[in-house]
Order: structure tokens, then C-alpha cells, then sequence
């Protein structure tokens, strides 16, 4: 049987994992059993939970799944222990860069108040990137969920903290909910103030969401952006622009986009020429980390080794690591790809 190089190997960057969502499932036991949280069963079986958010009662059950969780988090203590092992998970997977996505406004009240979350979130960031030696920053997300002013005040923020750390901001929760226009001032803030602009997009509804992001809040990146594959004229504008999509394989799956990770349209995308970035969106609800969703690419989608470094590399091209750390991960991925498997 032929060797095969270890995923786990490969250097890459992470662009699209949830803050809460990042947790060890031991870790939300632990920390629900020290405040008296009592969680949903579904966070206590020792299984990822079953998911199926295409309508709207799933997406309710997935994010009362999430808010349970983040009800865990309570002290600054809590938050930098997630941040420090959500470092040594994407180490152990081969990250070599992480951009972790969070909204500071639901750890806010109970850390006192937005701009003391930030910076209780951010001093977690940097006491883990000096004790794991992984490079990680923030990307500050909006919620579509709530008021458009709510994001203008979180864009000013993210821009305040831009030299702590902040290099991106996001809109996340349900797409179907809140039209990406809406925001649009919100990511001109973000955009005026050298954020990249990552929301998400061509989830849970198709590629008019690609376009929105695109038109109204001129992504840079696309948050999944899977749908994008049933445009054609639309995976050619992502390819001319080379604007990355944070394709997340098993959060695909578990939340029913895809019926199961065949379908799920990676191959599309890349042979469109569209650049990637595999994420792994919530692991501790979807069961699988980062490089779970290269061994997706490999054995679902039969992506060569050559391949599968290429999608590293894209990731990496798609971040915003210095170039000192581009030219580490790339020499890196390169080793990977030029070593003998036997």
C-alpha cells in the first residue's frame, strides 16, 4: 500500500474558526461543572452533537448548542485557557497562522462591557501566541442578527485595537437574516481603517449571498462561500479577483448544506481556479479540526499531495501573516511536499 504524507505535516494557515465554537469538548464539562451550567445533552455525550440547519428551527437548536456554551466563559482566566489551547490544537494539526473570528459584544457582559472584552480576548491572544510560539490574530465579527449600528460601534473598535492585534472584520450567524447592504458602513469603517473584509456568505443560501458580500461590503475573503459553485460567472469574478473562500468541509455537512462530504463542491472550486482556505469553523459542535478537513480533500475528492500543498498555500496567500511568516510556511509547505513518503 502506498505511503501517504501526513496531513498533520503539512504547514498551513487557519482562517476561519469560531471563538466559543474553538473549545475542547473536556474543557466546556470542566468549566460548566465549576459555574453550575447545566449544558444541553448534546454537549455531554461525548459525540459532536447531530446538526441539520437548513431551516430555521436547526439553526435556533445550533446556536442555543452555542450559546450554552459560551455561557461557560466566564473569567479572564477562562478565555485565555481557550485561546491557549485552541493554539495547541492548530499546532498539533500543522498550523502555522491562526485568525480567530469572535464577536466581543457576547462575552461582554459578563467581562465589563465591549471594549474590556477586547482586550481581555486580545491579552489571551498574546500570552498564547508568546507560550505556544503559533502566530494568531483577531478578526471581529458583527452579528446579522443584530442592529447595523451594533456593527458600526463594533467596527470602530476592531479598527481602535488594529495595532493589538485586530486584522479583519467579519459578519457572521444566519445569512438569510439581515442583508449584507445593510452593513455596508459598518465594512467602509473597517475597510478605512486597513481591515480586511471577511464576512460570511454562500452558506446556508446561495450564490446571490456571494454576490452581496462582493458588491455591497467588497470582501476580500468569503466566509465558506460554497455556494458560489452553482454560478459559473461567479466562481470566474472569485477567480479574477483571487478572493479567498474559508471552505469548511465538516461544518458543511453537519449543518446539512451537503449531504455528505463528496457533495460538498471543493473540487469545483479549486479547479475554477477560486483560492481556498479549509477551516474548521466550531469544532467542538462539528467534531473535527483542521487538518480533518484536508483528509476531507484527500479522501473525498481525491486531491493529490501536490494538490493538497497548493490548498495550503492558498491558505497562507489568503491570511494576513506577515511576510516573514508567508516565506516560513510556504519553504515549509514545500519540504512537506519534496520529502519521501517511504
Amino acid at each position: 500500500m502506498e505511503r501517504v504524507r501526513d496531513l498533520s505535516l503539512l504547514p498551513k494557515a487557519h482562517l476561519h474558526l469560531h471563538f466559543t465554537g474553538s473549545m475542547r469538548p473536556a474543557t466546556v464539562l470542566e468549566l460548566a461543572d465549576k459555574y453550575g451550567v447545566r449544558l444541553p445533552e448534546a454537549l455531554t455525550s461525548g459525540e459532536p452533537p447531530s446538526l441539520r440547519a437548513t431551516d430555521e428551527r436547526g439553526w435556533f437548536r445550533f446556536q442555543r448548542l452555542y450559546d450554552a456554551a459560551r455561557s461557560c466563559l466566564r473569567e479572564p482566566e477562562d478565555i485565555q485557557r481557550l485561546v491557549r489551547e485552541a493554539a495547541e490544537e492548530d499546532l498539533k494539526d500543522g498550523s502555522g497562522w491562526l485568525e480567530i473570528q469572535v464577536d466581543p459584544t457576547s462575552y461582554a457582559p459578563r467581562l465589563g462591557g465591549l471594549i474590556p472584552a477586547l482586550e481581555v480576548i486580545l491579552d489571551a491572544v498574546d500570552s498564547a501566541r508568546r507560550d505556544t510560539g503559533l502566530g494568531i490574530r483577531v478578526l471581529v465579527a458583527a452579528n446579522r442578527m443584530k442592529h447595523h449600528l451594533d456593527a458600526r460601534t463594533l467596527a470602530r473598535l476592531a479598527v481602535r485595537y488594529a495595532d493589538r492585534g485586530v486584522i479583519g472584520f467579519g459578519l457572521s450567524n444566519d445569512e438569510r437574516r439581515g442583508m449584507a447592504r445593510d452593513f455596508d458602513r459598518a465594512f467602509a469603517i473597517a475597510r478605512e481603517g486597513g481591515l480586511l473584509s471577511a464576512p460570511h456568505g454562500g452558506e446556508l443560501s446561495g450564490p446571490a449571498s456571494v454576490r452581496d458580500c462582493l458588491d455591497d461590503l467588497e470582501a476580500d475573503r468569503i466566509g465558506h462561500g460554497v455556494r458560489a459553485a452553482e454560478d459559473p460567472r461567479l466562481l470566474r469574478r472569485l477567480a479574477d479577483r483571487q478572493v479567498t473562500c474559508e471552505v469548511c468541509p465538516a461544518s458543511n455537512v453537519a449543518l446539512g448544506v451537503y449531504e455528505k462530504p463528496g457533495d460538498v463542491p471543493l473540487r469545483k472550486l479549486f479547479d475554477a481556479g477560486v483560492p481556498l482556505a479549509l477551516g474548521a469553523d466550531d469544532p467542538l459542535l462539528f467534531g473535527s479540526r483542521l487538518a480533518a478537513q484536508y483528509e476531507i480533500a484527500r479522501e473525498h475528492h481525491g486531491f493529490t499531495d501536490a494538490e493538497l500543498a497548493e490548498l495550503a498555500r492558498q491558505s497562507v496567500r489568503g491570511s494576513a501573516a506577515p511576510e516573514a511568516v508567508r516565506a516560513e510556511l510556504m519553504a515549509g509547505i514545500d519540504r512537506w511536499l519534496t520529502t519521501p513518503t517511504g
